[in-house]
């Protein structure tokens, strides 16, 4: 077949654009237009071998194969296929795992199937060796790709080198147009400026029972275990109700079965950290955001198939995007429509049930994965921020900053 094909190494080609361009191989250093890159690609590949193309592989890794973000962009492409391995943490350090034998697997396939007359590597691992030789041996042309070493020395095993057919450099000048370094000042990266909506709910005022400065609250005391009476008279220990604010664990004992109280005092709040430190808030939440319905109750079985053709084709997977799309299906399934201005003035806090399926739909998307070992709080606040947008849009009421 008179056609090209492509296959990257992500890793390689991102990681070795963030050596050039920002001085480290840490992808979370670059800004990457990925369709602007694979556009590149496509008319780079085509120039080179004088082939039209047949098809883009785009091989990364990702924690527990779960697509993230970019990869839901790019599989949605024309011409693009991607294929995903493992990405695990050791030592500290992220590492790939099954990509380059899904690479090897990928070219010796096409070749023995003669799926191609010239095959595109962008990769610099030595792994693919074998692969390549094969391909070579069932008349396919083998282009190798290499990205502008930072250091001016190589950056691909020399095997590879050695055996490819063509050889070409994506310089800077070709990076460039489709990756950028993001903008630093000093040695540690600053966190990315907040977008308003997301800047509204973190300035948005505490509820009434969280104002009081934090040195005016008595300070929770453990529970004491005092007798109490037990089973035939034998004396059985409970807790005794907590002294000042009652923390969850408080709570639950109270619940215990012999407590003295089956139900916590209708004044008991909970005590919760937030990024405004502690706060307190109600035991049970009102019966208004109790009674709010669930996008699960509202969604028939056609709907929920409906949405998932959406998600997989057309939903990128944006933080602030995904809060938007679940707030519209909930808006246009809500029959009564008295919640929303009751929601409305929730804001910026969404019901739980509402806000935990929320975080689950993000989850799909790869969304709230750990990161560095630590939860994403940043996509957290873009998830709720687009859904009070969309929430907004719709009942016509600003959720502005505070002041604003």
């Amino acid at each position: 077949m008179d056609r090209c094909i492509v296959l990257v190494d992500a890793g390689y080609l991102l990681g070795a654009a963030a050596s050039l361009l920002a001085g480290e191989p840490s992808r979370s250093r670059i800004t990457v237009d990925h369709t602007a890159l694979i556009q590149g690609l496509r008319e780079r590949a085509e120039s080179d071998t004088q082939q039209p193309l047949l098809r883009i592989y785009w091989f990364d890794g990702a924690p527990d194969r779960v697509p993230q973000p970019e990869h839901r962009r790019l599989r949605v492409m024309p011409r693009v296929t991607v294929r995903l391995g493992a990405l695990t943490r050791s030592d500290g350090r992220w590492a790939q795992k099954g990509v380059d034998a899904a690479m090897h697997a990928e070219l010796t396939e096409l070749a023995r199937n003669r799926a191609c007359s010239d095959v595109v590597l962008v990769t610099g691992d030595g792994d693919l060796l074998p692969g390549m030789m094969a391909a070579k041996e069932h008349g396919v042309a083998v282009h190798l790709w290499a990205v502008q070493a930072a250091d001016g020395d190589y950056n691909q095993s020399e095997d590879l080198v050695a055996e490819a057919d063509e050889r070409r450099v994506l310089d800077r000048a070709w990076i460039t147009k489709a990756v950028r370094a993001k903008e630093y000042s000093g040695v540690c990266a600053p966190q990315p400026a907040p977008r308003p909506e997301i800047a509204a709910i973190l300035s948005a005022p505490l509820p009434d029972s969280a104002l009081a400065a934090p040195a005016e609250r008595p300070a929770p005391q453990p529970p004491h275990p005092v007798p109490g009476p037990g089973v035939n008279g034998s004396e059985e220990r409970v807790p005794a109700a907590a002294k000042g604010v009652p923390t969850p664990k408080d709570l639950a004992a109270l619940r215990a079965p012999g407590a003295q109280s089956a139900q916590p005092p209708a004044s008991a709040t909970l005590r919760w950290s937030s990024d405004k430190g502690w706060v307190d808030r109600p035991a049970a939440e009102p019966p208004e955001a109790a009674s709010m319905p669930t996008l699960a109750q509202l969604t028939t079985a056609e709907q929920r198939w409906a949405d998932r053709e959406e998600d997989i084709t057309t939903v990128g997977g944006d933080p602030f995007e995904v809060g938007q799309v679940f707030a519209r299906r909930w808006v246009e399934r809500l029959g009564d429509q008295s919640h929303l201005p009751r929601l409305s003035g929730m804001y910026p806090r969404i019901p739980h049930r509402v806000d935990g399926e929320l975080l689950r739909y993000a989850a799909r998307f790869g969304l709230l994965a750990h990161k560095d070992d630590q939860i994403d709080e940043r996509d957290r606040y873009a998830i709720r921020a687009g859904f009070w947008k969309e929430i907004g849009v719709r009942t016509g009421v600003e959720h502005a900053p505070v002041g604003d």
